[in-house]
């Protein structure tokens, strides 16, 4: 039960000046907010690709609505996020048993530190981790999702949301024809060639079965063994990586670990491995004490 009790996310006290969205059906980014010491910066993030702790929506979460203006069901497969947009579809892969499942990210969460993503009911149940509570998983970005009302959503960002500024208004202009000038010869109209119609707007593209959270788990295979790491923070310079492991040292041992990454040279601050979810627990809570607010549990080899 204390592991079931872990797993399952837990809501922070709602703002009063906080409304719900009048209606579903609108793609959002979100601004920026804040839990507890740490701020979230929602953005678009098509090359999405994260490993760490999944758990679980609780029943306190039932028919109420997303952070998008959705009705949570907890047989529905959906998840919630810090910082992707909503809606959009991402697949999950429990690194454990290697069941993999695409869900649908329609809320804010998890609000427990060191998890990434929340799942429901459902999704749990498929992905073979509903008992323990919590998982070691990777999510990927898949594609954005169609709106609750079933239209697809357009292939860019809408403009209301990629330009929240509205045009400034535009006065009505009269016009008029020149007077001739007396002794000025007047050239004959010319005929102005007419310009051909522009093709019409293609569909939007529907999304294939396999970006769609239909249920259908897949068995993909996983490494023979993965560990738990405390990742503070990742740099591209050595100086900015060893400034972070000494301001964080008093938290236990950090060290760096290089890695290339899309050809450049990445420098990261980490503790660990640990093997089990509770010193891992622990050792995030003493590195955020110190200042490391964006510290995460990641899954390594």
């Amino acid at each position: 039960m204390a592991a079931f009790t872990a797993g399952c996310a837990t809501a922070p006290p709602a703002p009063s000046n906080v409304e719900l969205p009048p209606s579903a059906g609108v793609y959002k980014v979100g601004s920026p907010y804040q839990i507890g010491d740490t701020w979230y910066y929602p953005r678009e993030q098509p090359d999405y690709d994260e490993t760490g702790i999944a758990s679980w929506y609780g029943p306190t979460f039932y028919g109420k609505r997303t952070a998008d203006g959705e009705v949570f069901n907890a047989d529905a497969l959906s998840a919630a996020h810090r910082t992707l947009p909503m809606p959009v579809n991402v697949r999950v892969t429990n690194l454990d048993n290697g069941k993999s499942l695409v869900v649908r990210v329609n809320d804010r969460g998890p609000f427990a530190k060191g998890r990434i993503i929340d799942v429901s009911e459902r999704a749990a149940q498929l992905l073979g981790f509903i008992g323990q509570g919590t998982a070691r998983v990777r999510v990927t970005y898949v594609a954005r999702a169609d709106l609750p009302n079933g239209a697809p959503q357009p292939d860019q960002t809408p403009p209301k949301i990629a330009m929240a500024v509205l045009a400034a208004p535009t006065p009505k202009v009269d016009t008029a024809a020149l007077d001739v000038v007396p002794g000025t010869p007047v050239a004959p109209p010319t005929a102005m060639p007419t310009l051909p119609a522009p093709p019409p707007s293609p569909e939007p593209a529907r999304l294939d079965s396999g970006q769609l959270p239909t249920g259908q788990v897949t068995v993909v295979p996983v490494p023979a063994a993965t560990h738990l790491y405390i990742q503070a923070g990742a740099f591209g310079t050595l100086a900015n990586a060893d400034r972070l492991r000494n301001k964080l040292a008093a938290a236990g041992d950090m060290n760096i670990s290089p890695i290339d990454r899309n050809g450049q040279r990445l420098y990261r601050v980490r503790m660990g491995p640990f093997d089990d979810l509770e010193s891992a627990d622990a050792a995030l809570a003493r590195v955020s004490a110190l200042g490391g607010t964006d510290a995460q549990i990641v899954v390594d080899k």
